[in-house]
């Protein structure tokens, strides 16, 4: 099958991980781990972008060369991702020497082709950013829209600069011509937008700073922290033993699959990357995704608000696959969304405790009264009526969640999830097997029984790239073990001993 390369931004590590780190990451954890059930050969990759003024400047404040505070900040990084159940691949750093091999053949490629020139730049530059700021993305005062609590510094130095005016007509024809490269469609809006007002050169160097790789021929200028760090995508697909050339890491796994990025840095990979992989003649990414930005109590979150949310705690607190649940399925991917603790309380008890782990719960304690805790024995004509449009959903349910999977609707995944899980508590109520067993019926009985723990085996098989502890449970109370194959009604087989129940997901408060 076509293998797939998934990537996470590469974080700038300037600070610690924060819930706007979290989430892509999730998101792009589940997308891997579907692909993965489907049969895929899949690197998800994440990182960190460790090169720049603003982290020269964070590291100088701490005391410590840039190196020492990146290594603390990707220590932390690793460990959410633990906590948080990421299952990535590689974690590629942009610090790598391999790295550095990487981008010195990228821009030897670029500029080959006649795209770098020398020129004087002046312009704001908002450090936070790393980034040139034209006028008309400014704020008043000059403050940087993404970041309204800087002041953009002027600046009027040398700098070398990517053609990336060249590429305008090359641009438009590629997005006409891949209408779905960049989701969602508000994102790809924004991107068709820019570049009809007319696509600008772009600096890919910068002087006086030292954190960074030396731009070749002309050391004194260090390479843009941007045009270093989309390269680490490219870096992340090199077999560990292959040595650090374009030619070995774009040999298997390229073109990537899928960029997941958050909306503030559409542009780079929209735009900026595209136009340099066509400069280098390497084939682009074959999709974009620019999720919303979150907010806390409907309020835009920051530390001068004292609003953030910490990940760490948030996980240690309630756990990683309540966290995972929340965010994929209370937020429409794509779409801002909010972070109220009241809610999520209320979402995880409701989802989780309530609709599908007392039903699990419940069907097995019936399963040890009426079948001596082993897998009731399947009737097709057994209450027919009531049991068939159920068997029927729980069956069609692979062909209706795979496409949302692949184009990232996560919160409609969880809904047809749940739909399946209450409409086997309805069945369980409007059949009433306590009574059926009183009344001799057994066959009906075992009938129901089956078919709502096979349901409910089917929608753990399903969650497992949202919620994959959780999913491991509802497979071992099951006596199996969650493997590719068991998308198709039927896994569990009759007779098969069951043990005790015991709650996959105790309620919260």
């Amino acid at each position: 099958m076509q293998p797939i390369a998934i990537t996470t931004p590469l974080f700038y590590v300037n600070d610690v991980p924060h819930i706007g780190s979290a989430y892509p990451t999730i998101a792009g954890d589940a997308l891997a781990r579907f692909y993965r059930l489907q049969g895929h050969p899949v690197r998800y990759i994440t990182g960190s972008d460790e090169h720049g003024q603003k982290i020269e400047r964070t590291a100088e404040k701490q005391g410590v060369s840039p190196q020492e505070h990146c290594d603390r900040m990707v220590a932390e990084f690793q460990a959410l991702w633990q906590l948080l159940d990421i299952s990535y691949d590689i974690f590629i750093r942009t610090s790598d020497k391999r790295h550095e091999a990487i981008a010195l053949e990228f821009f030897q490629r670029v500029w080959d082709k006649g795209d770098i020139y020398l020129s004087q730049q002046q312009g704001w530059y908002c450090v936070a950013c790393e980034e040139f700021k034209e006028e008309r993305e400014l704020l008043e005062g000059h403050r940087c829209s993404v970041h309204p609590s800087i002041t953009c510094e002027w600046r009027d130095e040398a700098n070398y600069f990517f053609k990336l005016s060249q590429y305008q007509e090359k641009l438009a024809e590629f997005h006409r011509q891949n209408p779905l490269f960049v989701q969602p469609e508000s994102r790809r809006n924004e991107v068709l937008s820019f570049i009809a007002q007319g696509l600008k050169d772009f600096s890919i160097s910068r002087l006086h700073v030292k954190n960074g790789f030396p731009v070749p021929h002309d050391p004194q200028h260090t390479l843009y922290v941007w045009f270093d760090a989309l390269l680490g995508y490219i870096t992340a697909l090199l077999a560990e033993d292959d040595s650090p050339t374009l030619a070995n890491a774009t040999k298997y796994w390229y073109p990537i699959h899928l960029h997941i990025i958050g909306k503030d840095i559409l542009r780079f990979h929209a735009i900026y990357f595209p136009a340099m992989l066509m400069s280098a003649g390497l084939a682009i990414s074959a999709g974009v995704f620019g999720h919303g930005l979150l907010t806390k109590d409907g309020l835009k979150m920051g530390k001068t608000l004292g609003n953030t949310i910490d990940p760490y705690a948030l996980v240690e607190k309630y756990g990683a696959d309540a966290v995972r649940y929340y965010f994929l399925k209370e937020i429409d991917f794509g779409k801002d969304g909010d972070f109220n603790e009241a809610r999520f309380v209320d979402i995880i008890n409701a989802d989780l405790a309530n609709s599908l782990g007392n039903l699990l719960n419940r069907s097995l304690g019936m399963v040890q009264k009426y079948c001596q805790g082993r897998v009731p024995l399947f009737s097709a004509d057994a209450l027919s009526e009531l049991i068939t449009p159920v068997r029927e959903s729980a069956t069609a349910l692979s062909d209706r969640l795979i496409p949302l999977y692949r184009q990232l609707q996560f919160s409609a995944v969880c809904e047809a999830i749940l739909n399946l899980v209450w409409d086997c508590n309805k069945l369980i109520d409007s059949s009433t097997p306590w009574k059926l067993y009183k009344a001799g019926q057994q066959t009906a009985v075992e009938a129901v029984l089956y078919c709502v723990l096979e349901s409910v085996r089917i929608a753990g098989y399903w969650l497992s790239p949202i919620t994959p502890n959780l999913s491991q449970k509802i497979y071992q109370q099951l006596g199996l073990t969650l493997e590719r194959s068991h998308q198709r009604w039927g896994i569990l087989q009759a007779g098969q001993p069951l043990a005790e129940p015991t709650p996959i997901f105790q309620r919260i408060g």
